[in-house]
């Protein structure tokens, strides 16, 4: 018996890392699940980018509204950016940008010349509040009830699959 055991434990180890990695070859790696979700927004105050003004997290408080981080040197902003463009056309939900870590004058210049779906871009220039909102990287994008709830958070480029599956559906039940 004993010696079965000596044969049988490392085949049984070896079973079990083979399933823990073959798991992880079915994950989806835009689908990083966020501590955030379900739990209130980080509480920002921040320099608003085409003006002198600034914006509060506070002043969205019985909104529900889109909050995308996004920046003029990110490659995968300009992928998705024009389907944002044509989103915010359709005024479902206001949309806010979080410029990340980028200098003013080209932010200005990137929406001058890509098109502005944001009803306001506000400039996180030293990365704080992205930190508090667990960014990753840009762009990202955040679902954000009229209690200030993050419900949903999506990593990388908004895709016209995500907008029709999950942001529309979800926008919609949680205006209702």
């Amino acid at each position: 018996m004993l010696r079965y055991l000596r044969f049988l434990i490392p085949l049984v180890v070896f079973g079990v890392l083979v399933a823990f990695l073959g798991k992880g070859l079915f994950l989806n790696p835009s689908e990083v699940p966020s501590p955030l979700i379900d739990k209130p927004a980080p509480v920002f105050e921040l320099p608003q980018l085409h003006s002198a003004g600034h914006f509060s997290s506070r002043d969205m408080l019985g909104k529900v509204w889109l909050l995308n981080v996004w920046a003029s040197w990110c490659v995968a902003c300009r992928q998705e950016h024009p389907l944002l463009v044509e989103f915010s056309r359709s005024k479902i939900v206001p949309i806010y940008g979080l410029n990340y870590k980028d200098n003013r004058d080209d932010a200005v210049d990137w929406l001058q010349t890509f098109g502005n779906p944001y009803v306001m871009s506000i400039v996180d220039i030293d990365g704080r509040v992205g930190i508090d909102f667990g960014v990753y990287g840009v762009p990202e994008t955040f679902v954000i009830d009229k209690e200030g709830i993050i419900r949903y958070k999506q990593i990388g480029p908004v895709t016209a699959e995500a907008l029709k599956d999950k942001i529309v559906p979800l926008l919609k039940q949680l205006q209702g």
